[in-house]
């Protein structure tokens, strides 16, 4: 599957009817994310059970600050429409690659626990 151009508008339908969502938040100036762009297009290629979205942080700020966005490029990853990943900076191809083999693996009860167990605490 190509990436898909996500705006503030389709991010919630998108998350919510996808299992796992790959985000590259990324803007036309910026040189690293235009270096990366190519790496997470070919990725995407080859997982075509994973949505790979693009979020352009110049047309899209009010989702781009949702996310507290201060680098580019940032990937972040959603697993079952819940937050698992969040990282500035290109990824090299094989740590893409690595990140959603984790991700597809990801024992999703084990984060439900965890989430459970902090809003437990915080509210202790």
């Amino acid at each position: 599957m190509a990436t898909v151009a996500m705006h503030e508008s389709s991010f919630n339908e998108i998350i919510e009817e996808n299992k796992l969502v790959i985000i590259d938040f990324w803007a036309e100036w910026c040189g690293p994310c235009r270096a990366y762009a190519p790496v997470f297009e070919g990725v995407s290629e080859e997982f075509p059970d994973v949505v790979f979205a693009k979020v352009d942080t110049e047309a899209e700020q009010a989702l781009a600050g949702t996310f507290g966005i201060r680098s580019i490029p940032t990937t972040v990853a959603f697993k079952d429409g819940i937050g698992v990943f969040m990282q500035p900076g290109a990824l090299p191809e094989d740590a893409l690659r690595d990140l959603i083999g984790r991700l597809q693996s990801l024992d999703m009860d084990e984060v439900h626990a965890e989430l459970e167990a902090q809003e437990a605490e915080e509210s202790s």
